[in-house]
């Protein structure tokens, strides 16, 4: 299925749920918060949440710095 992920076009198995995501963008375990088509996803909701064809997804990560 086709998706954008931060504005970028991208292809991913039908049925992807949002942790599915992260593992292949290395991002589980770390701290993130997932917006669906502007609609943000907590936490507890990644396992089960699936991402389907036109999704527009958003995912922000903590960066350090100083």
């Amino acid at each position: 299925m086709e998706l954008t992920v931060n504005g970028q076009p991208r292809s991913l198995p039908d049925h992807t749920t949002i942790a599915e995501l992260l593992i292949r963008l290395n991002l589980q375990g770390s701290p993130c918060a997932v917006e669906v088509n502007k609609s943000l996803i907590p936490e507890r909701q990644h396992e089960q949440t699936k991402l389907s064809a036109n999704d527009a997804v958003e995912v922000v990560t903590l960066v350090g710095g100083g």
